[in-house]
């Protein structure tokens, strides 16, 4: 049975989104943006789930992007490139909405969709020796509103006008110093310190961290005053279980043992 092009795991409340084509680096196709929105909304409705990963199978990419031998089929017409275009925006899009926390952890190569599927995820955490482009002035496209505004948000926009305009490729230093990663470890420490973070975020009341998100999100989006979705979030924690348990632990001086999911 040959192996799935992308493929779900879970090792206690951490699942791990596998792009696995490690002998093409990884390249997205059409059927592996078809398959993300099915499967990020199993990590979604699986209450066990606190966290998700997403990796590249494979030491030497974490995704070089578009797979260029499906170029000649969709793109052949100008409504299968609107086709396409409209696939990948709904799989980032589901990536960027999912309620919990995710991370990418990188190795090697992270360019054009695959730093697109990077951007859409709360933290990048790359090891060294990765390397990191948006390429598109490359082929003569243009990169989707979505994607530019990912990519704004997280190093602002004169950095992503240098990314978008010359399609140059930064190693991880430079790409830590650019905001484009949050974090740069050795190859062999990069699973360590990924699970390790996240063991600490699921470790937290997850009310709170995904009212973080949800908030954090409302910022981005434009809100200035509280929205009725942050107000909710807000007078919400006064009332759940998870305060009531935090603020005893507290004073009983213990570690607190959170339940809400």
């Amino acid at each position: 049975m040959a192996e799935k092009p992308i493929r779900l795991e879970r090792d206690g409340a951490v699942a791990t989104l596998i792009l696995n084509r490690p002998d093409k680096l990884n390249a997205m196709t059409l059927a592996m943006w078809d398959l993300l929105p099915a499967l990020l909304e199993d990590v979604a409705s699986d209450v066990g789930i606190k966290a998700l990963v997403l990796r590249g199978a494979g030491e030497s990419a974490f995704s070089s992007g578009a797979d260029i031998g499906e170029f000649a089929r969709i793109y052949e017409t100008p409504s299968l490139g609107e086709d396409l275009a409209q696939t990948v925006d709904q799989a980032l899009s589901r990536l960027q909405g999912l309620a919990k926390p995710t991370v990418a952890m990188i190795r090697g190569v992270c360019v054009g969709g695959g730093c697109a599927l990077a951007l859409a995820c709360d933290l990048r955490f790359a090891a060294v020796g990765s390397r990191f482009g948006i390429t598109p002035a490359k082929l003569g496209l243009a990169y989707s509103l979505a994607d530019t505004r990912r990519l704004v948000h997280v190093v602002g926009p004169s950095v992503a006008k240098d990314l978008l305009f010359s399609g140059r490729l930064l190693d991880g230093e430079e790409a830590l110093r650019v905001g484009l990663i949050d974090r740069l470890v050795p190859p062999e420490a990069l699973a360590e310190e990924t699970l390790d973070f996240l063991g600490t975020v699921c470790s937290r009341s997850q009310y709170s961290v995904r009212a973080a998100k949800a908030i954090v999100r409302a910022i981005l989006d434009g809100a200035t005053d509280e929205t009725p979705t942050t107000s909710r979030l807000l007078t919400g924690s006064f009332t759940n279980e998870d305060f009531q348990e935090g603020y005893r632990a507290f004073l009983e001086k213990r570690p607190p043992s959170f339940s809400w999911t």
